[in-house]
């Protein structure tokens, strides 16, 4: 009997029973093989979950969880959240950091810091146990950066997160026993204010006027007579058009003051949380120099805006508002921010933070609310006039409301001797201005005043980026203030001045280098009056 399997191929029945019983042991021996590698590997993935199970080592935490209540305008009141802290960071579902910022029996009230379009009533908020902090450093020097110190001016990221240092942006201010004396000037480049209103490293000037006097300009000038100065210096824009931001970025740009300086800009588009956020970022980049035993120097632009910004975040979390609708809390909004500036003793690294706030007034109304706040918090104040801009005076400062509390005792010494007696002269010269407009006459002594006043009003107006050094500044001012301008037109004061500090550099160079030194005694006056003479009988006569 044959079966037929196909066409081609045929078995005997006898031959087809051994094939099949053959296939049957194999297969029975590989079954059998497969079974023992199974239990062998099953028994190894048990013992390493036990070894795992062994190690393992479990921790219970609680964490602060609520809920979205309310949400818009870029506020979200927040239920729950029991274990918050004032200023704590929370986080949305969507990724969104708030600002926990009001805090209630009931609820919490949260500034956003980003959009508020992907958060919903009902969503799951959880407290994250930090506060916020920014990168600080050198790797910032020329970067623009927002009110979270992340880069905004296309030139890539920061260095590798592993080797950025970060700084909590609210800090205590240094106590009595870490400050010490302001005792080093702090150059500003501007003759008006160096020898009326000199500045120290440490001190806080409140830069104040109404708006496009030129209080923007004093700031730049500032920052870009610091090169070579060994101090660093942070711009803070706040609420400042992007335009006007740009402008400032290339200005220190074209004067190289970039390599020194970082720009913190939250602009006017930006959410009021951003706007105030940015003074106390920019602060904290400041203060790492400080602590670190350098110079620096930080610039709020304005503390207006970053006012008003507060003020409508208050009104938006629904705290009492007190007069001008701003919230009780306003003053110490400031001063929690400037009493961080501050001279460190040596024992604490020597270094220092010098502010330059800028507070903007209303047709010269410097008794208001936010000013008056200011001018009590600070060490002084440089007064801009509307009346001296469109005279044509720039910088244009009314010397007889300006004052620094603390500068004159790091003023320069050389500049000094020279701008004792300025700010008196110039206030005598303003009363005998006003006394001649009534046309009387006057004597030859009141004439030759009025004469000498007027060069030495035109010998401290000064171009906008064009900062002198403090040894230009002492011959200048000694030339102008000992009469040597007398005979100069008033449309010539400009060029004498032009002419007079180059002779200088060519024929006394030695001689401004003492007065850099900050050395003034009478060997010394006596050789700047002999140069002073003989530049009138050799250059200017000619």
């Amino acid at each position: 009997m044959r079966q037929k399997l196909d066409k081609s191929v045929t078995l005997h029945t006898a031959d087809l029973l051994d094939l099949i019983a053959r296939l049957g042991d194999e297969q029975h021996y590989q079954l059998h093989q497969i079974e023992l590698a199974y239990n062998l590997e099953t028994e190894y993935h048990i013992s390493a979950l036990r070894g795992l199970i062994d190690r393992y080592r479990y921790r219970l935490s609680a964490q602060s969880v609520g809920s979205v209540k309310q949400v818009g305008d870029g506020v979200a009141i927040v239920s729950g959240l029991r274990g918050v802290m004032v200023n704590e960071l929370v986080l949305f579902p969507d990724g969104t950091y708030g600002l926990a910022l009001d805090l209630d029996h009931n609820h919490v009230g949260c500034v956003l810091l980003g959009s508020d379009r992907n958060i919903h009533a009902g969503d799951i908020v959880k407290g994250t146990g930090r506060v916020i902090d920014v990168p600080v450093g050198e790797p910032l020097l020329g970067r623009v950066v927002n009110a979270l110190g992340r880069p905004i001016d296309d030139l890539g990221p920061l260095e590798a997160p592993e080797k950025i240092v970060r700084r909590p942006i609210d800090y205590r201010a240094p106590t009595f026993i870490q400050r010490a004396p302001v005792s080093e000037p702090l150059q500003t480049g501007i003759k008006a204010i160096d020898s009326v209103i000199p500045l120290g490293r440490g001190q806080r000037e409140l830069i104040i006027g109404d708006r496009q006097t030129g209080k923007t300009a004093i700031a730049v000038d500032t920052v870009i007579n610091q090169r070579d100065q060994g101090v660093y210096c942070i711009y803070v824009c706040i609420g400042q058009k992007m335009s006007t931001v740009a402008q400032i970025v290339e200005t220190f740009r074209e004067h190289d003051a970039l390599d020194y300086t970082t720009v913190v800009v939250a602009s006017a588009e930006e959410p009021p949380s951003m706007v105030y956020l940015a003074p106390y970022a920019g602060c904290a980049m400041a203060e790492a120099f400080m602590y670190a035993g350098r110079d620096a120097l930080i610039i709020y632009d304005d503390l207006t805006k970053h006012a008003i910004a507060y003020r409508q975040l208050s009104l938006l979390l629904q705290r009492p508002a007190g007069r001008e609708a701003y919230p009780g809390d306003v003053f110490y909004l400031h001063s929690r921010l400037l009493e961080r500036s501050a001279r460190l003793s040596p024992a604490y690294g020597g270094g220092s933070m010098t502010a330059l706030p800028i507070v903007e007034t209303q047709a010269g109304n410097i008794s208001a609310y936010i000013p008056t706040n200011l001018i009590s918090i600070t060490d002084g104040q440089i007064y801009l006039t509307t009346q001296l801009f469109n005279e044509g005076i720039r910088p244009a400062i009314d010397v007889g409301l300006s004052v620094s509390r603390v500068g004159g005792a790091a003023q320069n010494a050389a500049m000094r001797a020279v701008s004792c007696h300025l700010a008196l002269d110039i206030a005598q010269f303003l009363e005998l201005q006003i006394f001649a407009r009534f046309g009387t006459e006057l004597d030859k002594a009141t004439r030759e005043q009025l004469a000498r006043g007027e060069r030495v009003r035109a010998v401290l107006t000064q171009p906008q980026y064009e900062p002198m050094p403090v040894a230009h500044q002492v011959a200048v001012i000694y030339a102008a203030g000992r009469g040597y301008l007398d005979d100069v037109p008033i449309e010539q004061v400009r060029r004498f001045e032009s002419l007079l500090l180059k002779f200088l550099q060519q024929q006394c160079s030695g001689l401004l280098a003492e007065f850099s030194l900050g050395h003034w005694n009478p060997h010394l006056e006596a050789d700047l009056r002999h140069a002073l003479e003989s530049f009138k009988e050799q250059v200017w006569r000619r």
